[in-house]
Parts: structure tokens; C-alpha cells; sequence
């Protein structure tokens, strides 16, 4: 980490581009592969670098200032845009002198954005754009005092996967695209900035006036920002905690372990290349359970249980670090590479940490999720290389790249052993390093390695469902669950002492979709889920009680709603509200009421769902 007094080198043009990456120094492949889902055309001129320099605006939403990209190639530069206003656009050869450029800001497209197109002349080597960003752009979610943990001041923080960091930046916004960057981030001097870069500790005496430097080149998808009354605990060398005051005590309790998870991870998968691993635990509408940025993984606050029994989150979360951040899907077709590897290798950390049987049945869990998911999509939607042109990249966001990625992972490690397995893993790791590839690359290396290789990987990538050579994932600690949800159901009493948070869950998850008003009764008296602090726990109890019409959970299903902004929580039970008419107009009005807590991916899911 630099010391606080480094800042002022970047706020000198001269010594800001002479610490620019050399250009030859930058490793990029020679021919980029297609990607449907951005403007870019790498092949003819790309960005090797950025600097951002933003002043971020609560009153009117916006961030205001320039980015100036470092560039490689000739003609012209197109960039990714959505919702922005471009003021002007400016070109160098040197990076101290700027002159005026044209500009064109192309049609735009609801899904892609505009593409900005910026003629280039000879010798120009860098291109700077000064523009606003929209109070609705899609990238950023500000918070009202009211929405945070702290209930005192606004916040800010980024969501830029897959394709929504060019509603905050004009960026070449592909995963095969590779940059280094740094910023300078200006705000109020009570707020305090962090980003996926390196972050000062030092909280306790914020400036308002950040800057960032980024020195490993990663996909413009994992620049990420957060700014608010933002605290950090130390927990080990390398591991810390940010976030508000209110969860600071209990984040850093939950989090003991995150010095083990990565030393554990480092001795599977090789050094740790990212310096610092630290987590940012965010104000509740955070959309998704967590997102990798390199340094600094932006965590939900709905793991927060107490006991840390939702902590594998973060082991998926720190898998990234090898599977994710340091080799990348060059396309969001191939996104099974970033998450089937990563649902894997964590697997194998919970493994290290907790013990086979806990990773086990985290991983039967998962299966039996995908399976139940895999019944609802589209046969070509199962394939791990799913076809996505024309489409929203998030339309692949489903458990199949996860979990079926990993099961195809499984099989290959059973087929191999894993004392082979492990080590082609890590020579995979260490030979595409800080490279974005595609599935047929991943395809050619295992081939190359394991020749007499008897697994169809062509079968597993592009044929629909789970192949028969499919790896079946036992639990001990599943089928104890099962089996007692089966002896309630029959009426017989129930015995879950030494029970860890997931078998409960396993537990209501198995039980039968005929439960009386009674039954439901006993449940919520012997185990007081409706008073349940695990989150998982508590949404599959709300969804059984808006199931079976259960009252006494009404209030706290509204809290939930009202301070929860997790998708994986919030969608289905307005999908299940929504089946009845009398649901459906109570999910109307709770949705009018809360959706200024959700992230607008998370409110656009449910008005997809409430407009059906």
C-alpha cells in the first residue's frame, strides 16, 4: 500500500503519465476475440491504462470529471458508454499536452449503450473524455441515509458486472480487455472513498480527496467505488474489514477466519497475487451476495449471522482471486470459466477450513438447487456455453456456469485423481495469469495436458442438462436432514441437536408442500424461525409462510422486504406473492413502498415480475 503522502504524485499531469505503463510492457493476445456485448474493436486501437479523476455529487446524484485512457493502435478509439453526458473530448501524443477531438457518440441501444468514437492522429497515444454521469445510471446506487446501517449520511457504491461500468466510465467495457488504472476521487470531507485498488486504512480522518492506483491489469468489469462513513478493522497481516460503523463489531467477529480462507487457498492454488485481501460489507440493498473485486470484495451484509455459517460466501468471493480476477472469461459466454471454477476451488477451501462433510453438503445443496433451476430454463440456457448474442448478458447469470461448471470440474478431478488435478490447476492459473480466455483455449490446455483425456468436454460445454458422467455429490449431514423432515411430516418428533445453519435450511427446503396451519404453528414454536437472525434461513421460512398463507410471519416478511435488497432473496418471494391476486396486490404495495432500497437490478427483476 502506498503512504498517504504518495497522493500528490498523481495530481501532477506530467508524473501521472510518466508512471503510465510502457506500452510494450502491457500482454494482451494479438487477436481479441468477438464480443457481442461491447462497441470496442480492440484489434484497432485499445486502452492499456486509465486514470480517472471524479468528484462525486450526493445532492445531484452524479459523478462529474474525466477519464483519460492510454492507448495502443491507430485510426480510432471506440468506447462503451450508457446514459452518459460527454462535455468533450481531448487526444495526445505525450500525455501533457491535450488538443480538442471530435467525437461521436453513436445510437443507443437499451441493452449495449452507445458507442463513443474518437478519431485518432498520428503519434496519439492518449485520449481524455470529460463527461457527467446520470442520477439512474445503472453502475451506481445512492443511498439515502435512511437505506444505510448508520442512518446518518448518503452512500455510494458501484456494480459494474457484466456491462454497467460504461454507465459510469467511457470504457472499452469487455471481460477480454484488460487495463491498469488509477484515480482520484474527490467528495465530502466526513466521507470516505475506497475502491478495488489499494485503500488507506486510516479512516478515522477522511479528506474527501482519495487517490487509487491499480497496478495488476484487470477487466474494466472489476473497477469498483464505494464512498460513505466507512470504517476498517484490522483481522490478520493481509485481511481487514471496511464498512459502516453500526457492523463494524460484527463484521470483523463473523470474519476471524479470513486470514486461514486465504492462507488455506494459497496452499491449493499457489501465491496470492493481489497484495491485500479485504471485504467491504455493504448497506443492505447490495443486489447480489458479493462481488470479487480484486483487493477488495464487496460482501452483503445478509451473511452477517452470528455464527459464521454463511462465510463460504466468502470463500467464493476470495476464489476469485484465482479464478475470476487473475484468468478471466474473455466473453460473458464463456463465464463458467470465472464461476464453475470458482464454486469449485471453493469447495475445496471450505474443504480445508471446515471439514469434507460441511463442503459436502454445501455442494449437494447447490445441486439440488441447479437441478430445481435447470427444470425452468430453456434446454440451449443449460449449456455451459450459452449463445448470447442479441441478449443481456444476464440472462447467463443462472446456476448453470456455477454449478454445473463445477460438477464438469468434479468429474474431471475424479477421472484424473486429484494430486494430477490440483497441479493442472495450478499450472493453469500460473500460465494464463492476468489473461482473459475463452472456453476453447481452456479447451486446447486441457487436451494439450491430459491427451488420452476419456470426459466428452464437448458435451459437457454445449449439449443442454447434466451428462451422464455427471459426479453425484453425497451428504451425510443432507440426508439427516431430509430424513428428519420426512419424521415431521409424518408427525413423529424431530431431533436436530449439533444441527449446523445449513441442514435447518436443507431441513424446510424438504419438507412437504401440504403443511397445515398448525403445522406450520409447531414449526415457528420449537425453532422460532420467524426470529431467525441467519438470513438464508429466515427468507426459506418466509417463502414456506407466504406458501401456506402463515400470518404471524406477515410483519416480519414486510421487515425483511424493507431492509433486504439481496436478489437471491427478494425475487423469489415476490414471485411467490405475486401467484395469487391478493399476493400480488400486496406485492405491488410493498414493492411502491421499498424499492427505493433496492439496487435498480434488483427493482427491474421484480417489475419484470409484478408486470407478468
Amino acid at each position: 500500500m502506498r503512504p498517504l503522502s504518495d497522493r500528490a504524485l498523481l495530481f501532477l499531469p506530467f508524473l501521472l503519465f510518466s508512471c503510465a505503463p510502457k506500452l510494450e510492457e502491457v500482454k494482451a493476445p494479438l487477436n481479441f476475440p468477438t464480443d457481442v456485448h461491447s462497441y470496442a474493436q480492440p484489434n484497432e486501437a485499445r486502452v492499456t491504462h486509465s486514470f480517472l479523476d471524479l468528484s462525486v455529487d450526493f445532492n445531484t446524484k452524479t459523478l462529474t470529471g474525466s477519464v483519460t485512457h492510454t492507448l495502443t493502435g491507430t485510426n480510432k478509439i471506440v468506447l462503451d458508454t450508457r446514459d452518459l453526458t460527454i462535455a468533450r473530448t481531448e487526444t495526445s501524443t505525450d500525455g501533457q499536452t491535450f488538443a480538442p477531438a471530435q467525437h461521436t457518440l453513436g445510437a443507443s441501444d437499451p441493452i449495449l449503450g452507445a458507442p463513443l468514437t474518437i478519431p485518432l492522429a498520428s503519434g496519439d497515444r492518449f485520449v481524455r473524455v470529460h463527461y457527467t454521469t446520470s442520477p439512474k445510471a445503472v453502475a451506481l446506487q445512492w443511498l439515502e441515509p435512511s437505506q444505510t446501517a448508520g442512518k446518518r449520511a448518503p452512500y455510494l457504491y458501484t456494480q459494474g458486472q457484466p456491462i454497467y461500468t460504461r454507465s459510469w466510465i467511457p470504457v472499452q467495457d469487455s471481460p477480454s480487455i484488460r487495463i491498469t488504472y488509477k484515480a482520484r476521487i474527490r467528495t465530502q470531507p466526513n466521507f470516505f472513498a475506497v475502491m478495488s485498488a489499494n485503500n488507506d486504512q486510516r479512516t478515522a480522518a477522511p479528506t474527501g480527496d482519495y487517490s487509487f492506483d491499480m497496478t495488476q491489469a484487470v477487466p474494466p468489469y472489476l473497477i469498483a467505488l464505494a464512498v460513505g462513513e466507512i470504517q476498517f478493522r484490522l483481522i490478520g497481516g493481509r485481511t481487514g474489514v471496511y464498512t459502516e460503523k453500526a457492523m463494524l463489531d460484527a463484521s470483523a467477529r463473523e470474519f476471524t477466519d479470513l486470514e486461514n480462507m486465504l492462507s488455506a487457498a494459497e496452499r491449493l492454488y499457489g501465491t496470492y497475487r493481489w497484495d491485500r485481501y479485504d471485504l467491504l460489507v455493504l448497506p443492505p440493498s447490495f443486489p447480489i451476495g458479493g462481488m470479487e473485486n480484486p483487493r477488495l470484495t464487496f460482501a452483503t451484509p445478509t451473511i452477517l449471522a452470528g455464527d459464521k455459517s454463511l462465510v463460504s460466501l466468502v470463500s467464493h468471493e476470495l476464489a476469485h482471486s484465482w479464478s475470476g480476477n487473475l484468468v478471466t472469461n474473455a466473453t460473458w459466454s464463456d463465464f463458467w470459466l470465472n464461476e464453475g471454477f470458482t464454486v469449485y476451488v471453493e469447495r475445496r477451501i471450505q474443504e480445508e477450513i471446515y471439514g469434507v462433510q460441511q463442503s459436502e453438503m454445501e455442494f449437494a445443496i447447490e445441486v439440488d438447487e441447479l437441478k430445481k433451476e435447470m427444470a425452468t430454463l430453456k434446454p440451449e440456457d443449460t449449456r455451459l456455453h450459452v449463445d448470447l448474442k442479441g441478449r443481456d448478458p444476464e440472462d447467463g447469470v443462472t446456476l448453470v456456469p456455477y454449478v454445473k461448471g463445477a460438477l464438469l470440474l468434479r468429474a474431471l478431478e475424479q477421472e484424473l485423481g486429484r494430486e494430477r488435478w490440483d497441479a493442472f490447476v495450478r499450472s493453469y492459473f500460473d500460465k494464463f495469469a492476468f489473461q482473459s480466455i475463452t472456453t476453447a483455449t481452456f479447451e486446447s490446455y486441457l487436451k494439450e495436458q491430459f491427451p488420452n483425456l476419456k470426459l466428452d468436454f464437448k458435451q459437457w460445454i454445449y449439449s443442454p442438462g447434466l451428462p451422464a458422467s455427471t459426479p453425484v455429490i453425497k451428504s451425510l449431514l443432507l440426508e439427516a436432514a431430509t430424513e428428519q423432515a420426512a419424521r415431521f411430516a409424518a408427525g413423529k418428533p424431530v431431533e436436530t441437536r449439533d444441527w449446523l445453519s445449513l441442514q435447518y435450511l436443507s431441513f424446510l427446503r424438504a419438507l412437504p408442500p401440504t403443511l397445515t396451519a398448525a403445522q406450520m404453528a409447531a414449526l415457528d414454536q420449537q425453532f422460532r424461525f420467524t426470529q431467525s437472525k441467519n438470513s438464508e434461513i429466515l427468507a426459506a421460512w418466509l417463502l414456506l409462510s407466504v406458501q401456506h398463507n402463515y400470518t404471524p410471519a406477515s410483519a416480519a416478511l414486510e421487515d425483511f422486504l424493507s431492509r433486504v435488497g439481496r436478489q437471491k432473496f427478494i425475487k423469489p418471494l415476490y414471485q411467490e406473492l405475486a401467484k395469487t391476486p391478493a399476493g400480488k396486490t400486496r406485492a405491488a404495495a410493498l414493492f411502491a413502498k421499498y424499492k427505493p432500497n433496492y439496487h435498480p437490478i434488483a427493482a427491474a427483476a421484480v417489475e419484470a415480475i409484478l408486470k407478468k
